[in-house]
């Protein structure tokens, strides 16, 4: 086998989510995925730096991308619709790049550990997109509940987008979870307590 075969990478990552479902993600080794995926453990590691990053891989460029996104929305709308929008845009391509969705996130959903990173990387992400919309003069306070609000329109876009099994678009389930908010929010507001 070549020393950089560029099928490693892929079977590094069905070897883990395979090993993974079978035997619980604590209970799984990178020896074990190494064997599975027909490397050496050194070899494993020239990939990943340990088995948690087999799911997270790439997830640091996320906030990076969102933010650039923001930064780059029309102006013209309310800061809210600027970083919908770029979340439109930023998780149209993430979806284009990620496999095996819904296996990943069952994984992450049966470990603490790994919902505590998901959470880090999420709130990673919304602080990129305060910080993009403070650049963009938005007062502190505003754009911390915006980016707040806005990750978690996110956050479930994406779990709409894996429940339909890539039958809608990620932008037509930001869309959905986006206007579901909106409603609840309109109702909500007859529901305010008056001071």
């Amino acid at each position: 086998m070549a020393r950089w075969d560029p099928g490693t990478e892929q079977r590094l990552t069905r070897a883990a989510l395979d090993l993974f479902g079978e035997h619980g993600y604590d209970d799984v080794t990178v020896t074990q995925i190494a064997e599975r995926a027909g490397i050496t453990r050194r070899t494993f590691f020239r990939y990943f730096p340990d088995k948690r990053e087999v799911l997270f891989a790439g997830s640091d460029r996320l906030p990076v991308a969102v933010a650039e996104a923001v930064l780059a929305a029309d102006r013209g709308g309310t800061p809210l619709s600027a970083v919908l929008d770029a979340l439109a845009q930023v998780g149209t391509e993430l979806v284009g790049h990620i496999d095996h969705a819904a296996e990943r996130r069952a994984v992450i959903g049966a470990s603490p550990e790994l919902q505590e990173r998901e959470r880090t990387k999420l709130a990673a992400v919304a602080d990129a997109i305060r910080l993009a919309l403070q650049q963009r003069d938005v007062d502190h306070g505003r754009a911390k509940l915006v980016a707040q609000t806005a990750t978690l329109v996110f956050q479930n876009a994406f779990e709409r987008y894996i429940d339909a099994d890539g039958h809608d678009d990620f932008a037509a389930c930001l869309r959905t979870v986006a206007e579901s908010l909106r409603d609840a929010l309109a109702t909500g507001a007859d529901c305010a307590p008056r001071s």
